[in-house]
């Protein structure tokens, strides 16, 4: 895709312009951001309710039938379940195990293991493993 920048001399002036054959989920998370909109979800933390940007988020997990959420500032918890969160977060997110979703633009490096899985390095440095079955899905969306 190409992108042009062309500097305006007042803010009236300021627009954004997206020419594109469809509107993809990657056009609508471009049109959220650039109007401010982006997409929050509800979590717990410390029994408060805060929310918190979708693009800030790390992986999901479900451990011991309750959801926890990971990201660069920390544990939340959720009432939801992977499968509504799975439906709520968008293209970026994948379920990688039965119990883990991750967030596609987190992920800095995958390697291949010997057992058929695979494991990811995320951006804050964990490392997460990616069930067999979930390996031929990551390679296709990772372009690998």
């Amino acid at each position: 895709m190409k992108v042009r920048f062309e500097q305006v001399d007042s803010p009236e002036k300021e627009e954004a312009v997206i020419r594109a054959q469809s509107q993809t989920e990657d056009i609508k998370a471009a049109i959220d951001l650039l109007e401010g909109n982006e997409r929050k979800i509800p979590l717990l933390k410390d029994g408060n309710n805060v929310f918190v940007e979708t693009s800030a988020l790390y992986y999901m997990e479900s451990v011991d039938k309750k959801t926890f959420v990971y990201s660069r500032s920390g544990c939340y918890e959720t009432r939801l379940r992977l499968y509504e969160l799975e439906e709520t977060l968008g293209d970026y997110f994948l379920r990688v195990s039965k119990s883990m979703i991750v967030n596609l633009k987190k992920i800095k490096c995958v390697r291949s293991d010997i057992s058929g899985r695979m494991e990811a390095t995320l951006l804050n440095d964990e490392k997460i493993v990616i069930s067999r079955g979930y390996v031929k899905e990551i390679k296709r969306r990772l372009d690998l």
